[in-house]
């Protein structure tokens, strides 16, 4: 197996707890490698999940299902997942636009809706300037949803991709 693998699960699982505190909620995080191939000559994705072994490259799905155990609706809830170390973020997953997302590039200390931005300071013509540009998603190290609202015994998925480093 390959060493990255047990290291990308725990730190996806230690994520999942960012969520929970005191509300009724469960989460329950999936993963799958996700690989393009072609059927009947047309270039399709394919899952594998819970992937036992993962190489740099690979691309990676992580969707979690979020359900309220509860008896009553849940407003503003917010859902945090760390992009995992030796991972870079790709994309939000497909179909998923259910909840506001917002990204951090400081390991969830701070988060913003895409684009961020952040201030670097070049050199040009012999001078130091502060720019501001944008960050790349490769970037982001934490992603959190906001679900406005989730009924009693609802479940939603969120989700995106990385690529393994």
């Amino acid at each position: 197996m390959n060493t990255r693998t047990p290291l990308l699960i725990a730190t996806l699982l230690a994520g999942t707890a960012l969520a929970q505190g005191a509300t009724p909620l469960t989460l329950n995080l999936n993963m799958s490698l996700v690989r393009s191939v072609k059927v009947d000559g047309k270039v399709t994705e394919q899952f594998s999940p819970s992937p036992k072994n993962v190489l740099p490259g690979d691309l990676i799905s992580q969707v979690v299902n979020v359900r309220n155990t509860g008896s009553r609706a849940l407003t503003n809830v917010p859902v945090t997942l760390p992009v995992p170390k030796n991972t870079v973020y790709v994309a939000p997953e497909k179909d998923m636009n259910v909840a506001r997302t917002e990204y951090s590039i400081d390991g969830g200390k701070t988060f913003a809706a895409a684009p961020l931005k952040k201030k670097v300071t070049v050199t040009e013509n012999g001078k130091t300037v502060t720019r501001e540009v944008d960050v790349k998603p490769n970037e982001y190290t934490a992603v959190r949803w906001t679900i406005s609202e989730i009924g009693a015994n609802q479940t939603l998925k969120l989700g995106y991709r990385v690529q393994v480093r």
